[in-house]
């Protein structure tokens, strides 16, 4: 074949000049690089390669990477990872030989990614992210995702929706932004943790965590400037105390202290707030995680002290007593998980006092189906979501338009085991959440998504609109 044959079967002559003429209209200063460009935009995108990789999650446990490869360049994202906590979640696929990470690996998720989910998705345009997502359900066939895994399926997912933003050449969370048809862009306020406690820390606190937000600060800049300051006064009243062996970390890192009263507490958290000077425009959440101290009916808040656990239980009305006097001494806007997971009575009664923000996690697990019924029954009115519990990007969009649409709050969440990959913080605006909780204003992979919303707010601009004070109207 001869030059010109070749130029004349590809259409190559007018798909140059056209990039020429493009060239000269703009007056590029570089006109080789300006038509290079040119010419890739011509060309539609596609997904090329898939690759899946074993890394390790911030508690050195594995999780799934993928790389997913189109003609405009490679994205990645890692699946989150958390303690599985019931039936009601999507299924982490693990490969279950101890003598192998302790039983964690995931290396059949791994595999397949390689070999079942690229087969299927190579073609495929990154801009259809439902039509990804649901290639995917259509390839596992079973509800909860247990056998391709979720871990797969959401590090795929998530990739594929990098990819399509770059295929559209707007920014990730503009991307996700149109895909849920939201057009207010705001940045949400975040849910910094500064005492961890439960299953996420070596203490005696039976609470799981306390949070502050910074709903008082008029940029996202300045909500961070306060949650890292006041995280710092924390550290020096807890050491005023306890000593520097009382500022351990816990998963999240959030501070440790040894104390098992949650009134200690959130004294610490109070006495620090009031060094900063913030003190109206900071407020306090806390996560129970009830359901890791329930036994029967029945709440033991000394469950992590050996010598006092099983002697003081409390009845669902004894908690329910605690809260409102909790909520009448500190500035408790928010609680999260009060109750057992399936202790639907007594959280709607809690949620029906409106004394503060109602979140259902281990409730609702992100579970279409659960929140639905939460929704019917007025069980809570906040959704945490937790994108690895639901498994795929558009399944999440779906259960934030349920909770939007009942008028709920909605926090996006990290899980304990977490990678260096930012994308919910991205996923937060698109969906315009008001809420992020990803952690404490310290260790990497907390920061990265912190660090990302400080670097959409300065592109942003003018434009920028931080929750503050409408933090649970936003969306």
């Amino acid at each position: 074949m001869s030059v010109q044959e070749y130029l004349d079967k590809h259409m190559l002559s007018r798909k140059i000049e056209d990039a020429v003429n493009a060239a000269v209209r703009a007056k590029s200063p570089d006109p080789v690089l300006f038509i290079s460009n040119h010419m890739r935009k011509a060309v539609p995108s596609v997904i090329t390669k898939i690759k899946a990789r074993q890394i390790l999650d911030s508690r050195g446990i594995p999780t799934v990477e993928v790389d997913l490869f189109t003609n405009k360049g490679m994205f990645r994202a890692s699946a989150p990872s958390g303690d599985p906590s019931g039936m009601y979640e999507a299924f982490e696929l693990r490969d279950g030989d101890k003598g192998i990470y302790l039983g964690n690996s995931v290396n059949r998720a791994v595999r397949n990614v390689n070999e079942r989910i690229s087969e299927a998705l190579i073609g495929m345009d990154p801009t259809l992210q439902s039509q990804i997502d649901q290639a995917m359900i259509d390839l596992d066939k079973t509800e909860k995702k247990s056998e391709l895994g979720a871990n797969a399926i959401l590090a795929v997912s998530i990739a594929a929706c990098k990819a399509g933003a770059a295929e559209k050449e707007v920014p990730l969370y503009k991307h996700i932004a149109e895909l849920s048809g939201k057009t207010n862009l705001t940045l949400p306020v975040p849910a910094f943790t500064v005492i961890s406690g439960g299953k996420h820390a070596g203490s005696n606190l039976a609470i799981q965590e306390i949070m502050i937000l910074p709903t008082g600060a008029s940029r996202f800049e300045e909500a961070l400037q306060m949650g890292s300051e006041t995280y710092h006064h924390l550290k020096a009243v807890i050491a005023e105390k306890w000593g520097p062996h009382g500022c351990n970390v816990g998963e999240d890192g959030g501070l440790a202290p040894n104390i098992s009263s949650i009134r200690e507490g959130l004294d610490f958290v109070k006495e620090a707030i009031n060094r900063t000077g913030y003190n109206e425009k900071i407020k306090i959440a806390i996560d129970v995680a009830a359901t890791d101290f329930c036994k029967g009916t029945k709440y033991d808040l000394d469950f992590k002290s050996p010598n006092k656990s099983g002697q003081n239980f409390k009845s669902g009305e004894d908690m329910i007593e605690m809260y409102k006097e909790l909520c009448a001494d500190y500035p408790i806007v928010s609680i999260e998980d009060p109750f057992d997971k399936e202790d639907w009575e007594h959280t709607k009664y809690i949620s029906g006092l409106g004394i503060c923000q109602v979140v259902g996690d281990d409730l609702l697990m992100s579970n279409p189906k659960r929140i639905e019924r939460a929704i019917h029954e007025s069980t809570c009115n906040a959704l945490l979501l937790k994108i690895n519990q639901i498994g795929t990007v558009t399944e999440a969009i779906e259960v934030v338009k349920l909770a939007n649409d009942a008028h709920w709050g909605v926090v996006i969440s990290h899980r304990s085991g977490e990678s260096e990959d930012s994308f919910i913080a991205d996923l937060s605006i698109g969906l315009a959440s008001g809420q992020i909780k990803a952690g404490a204003p310290c260790r990497g992979e907390r920061l990265a998504k912190y660090n990302q919303l400080l670097r959409i707010e300065e592109e942003l601009g003018d434009q920028a609109v931080y929750a503050g004070e409408d933090w649970r109207q936003s969306s």
